[in-house]
């Protein structure tokens, strides 16, 4: 078993540190750290899957097997603008939504 936490979902409940503290600590603000690389032996998956089930927030992700652990998307998707691009008024790539805009 492999997992991974989303730091940015947490919101400190603490049950995973309690259910696996060998695999989660908590920081100095009570959010969950993921202690290791996420592999999981058999001998503990019971306490680890008990702290993904309860996670209130789903912060604890099972991976599935051969599926490469990543914080967040390699590119972004197709035609998406960023948010610096946005900001600075450069609006070339988005794409207008008759449906959404509806008299513009």
């Amino acid at each position: 078993m492999r997992v991974r936490l989303d730091r940015t979902m947490c919101d400190g409940f603490g049950i995973c540190a309690k259910h696996a503290p060998e695999y989660f600590s908590l920081d100095d603000w009570g959010y969950a750290s993921l202690i290791g690389n996420g592999t999981v032996p058999e001998a503990d998956q019971p306490a680890v899957r008990r702290a993904l089930l309860d996670c209130p927030v789903h912060a604890i992700i099972e991976m599935r097997e051969g599926e490469p652990v990543r914080d967040r998307p390699s590119q972004p998707p197709a035609g998406a603008v960023s948010v610096d691009d946005a900001a600075n008024g450069d609006h070339a790539g988005a794409v207008r939504e008759e449906h959404m805009l509806p008299g513009l």
